[in-house]
């Protein structure tokens, strides 16, 4: 039977949750939590800390807060610690050499997507804005580049049809927190071999801006139907009406060649707004006015006027 691990845990957003708890209902300690600082968030701008801190402090565990991990100050902090390996999940900050090498068995990240494909912050969103069939996690081994480590266990799942990035980010990170635990426990029993990932077949998964979520709608539905899901719930897909911004999500193909100028509104009624696109229809179940919360289209139709002929830009 194999001793427990010393895991120090290195993580920050709601993603990294679940990956700490499966470490917390384990065999094995985590013996200290490492998060980024707690920032003022709301309309009171409220220092608030980040979910990965709660659930440990919830849990009786020290929590780390550096501003800067790369100091003399920290590394020895986390050597008197001692931990058998870092695990890593949605930090937010690349790792030095030092701190990589310093447990024995080094630092492990629990990454959203099926490496080497979308290597970066927002690899979730990206899956489900380029129309990707399915996605995943993949627990790989830490190096000093960007998710360019060997990938020690990956795990697959589809993406469905309705899927966006919001629920796709819970799926994954819930799946995370599994294979997490499995590949923890295939490591203590050396069953694990690295494979070195292909880096002709990577692709970048940058941040997102607000600005991409403005609909060209002389795109396809299929890559309106993609963006206004792997935006949701944020930053957003818009278009704009009347000088009015107009928020869009739960999006249905509707596989019917238009005729209409793409943006224009062909039906609006309780079924959803009709719109045209550069390539078949797009019915927008919800949407967002300017100013008011998200909602029915049903909903908005009642306080809202939007008549076919109206356009979308």
């Amino acid at each position: 039977m194999t001793s427990p691990l010393r895991i120090l845990f290195m993580g920050t957003p709601d993603f990294a949750v679940p990956s700490l708890q499966a470490l917390l209902d384990g065999p094995d300690q985590v013996v200290a939590v490492v998060c980024q600082p707690d920032k003022k968030k709301g309309r009171g701008r409220k220092l608030q800390p980040p979910p990965v801190k709660v659930t440990a402090t919830e849990a009786g565990l020290s929590v780390l807060q550096p501003d800067n991990i790369k100091t003399d100050v920290f590394f020895k902090q986390v050597e008197e610690i001692a931990p058998d390996l870092i695990v890593v999940v949605a930090y937010g900050k690349i790792l030095p050499a030092s701190l990589l090498r310093l447990p024995p068995m080094g630092a492990i990240n629990v990454h959203g997507s099926l490496l080497p494909k979308y290597r970066g912050a927002a690899p979730i969103q990206w899956a489900v804005l380029n129309g990707e069939k399915e996605s995943g996690v993949t627990i790989m081994q830490l190096d000093e580049g960007m998710d360019t480590g060997d990938i020690l266990y990956p795990v697959a799942i589809p993406i469905e049809k309705d899927d966006t990035a919001g629920t796709l980010f819970d799926k994954l990170a819930h799946l995370g927190g599994r294979t997490l635990a499995k590949a923890v426990e295939l490591m203590k029993l050396g069953q694990l071999s690295p494979i070195p990932q292909d880096n002709t077949k990577a692709s970048h998964a940058p941040m997102l801006s607000k600005a991409q979520g403005h609909i060209d709608w002389q795109q396809t539905a299929e890559s309106i139907h993609c963006i206004i899901r792997g935006l949701d719930p944020w930053p957003s897909a818009y278009g704009f009406l009347n000088d009015k911004r107009f928020r869009f999500f739960a999006p249905e193909l509707v596989a019917k060649s238009s005729t209409e100028a793409p943006g224009t509104v062909c039906q609006a009624d309780a079924q959803g707004l009709l719109i045209a696109t550069g390539s078949d229809y797009l019915r927008i179940r919800e949407i967002q006015p300017e100013g008011k919360k998200r909602m029915s289209v049903q909903a908005c139709l009642c306080g809202t006027t939007i008549v076919p002929g109206d356009l979308f830009t």
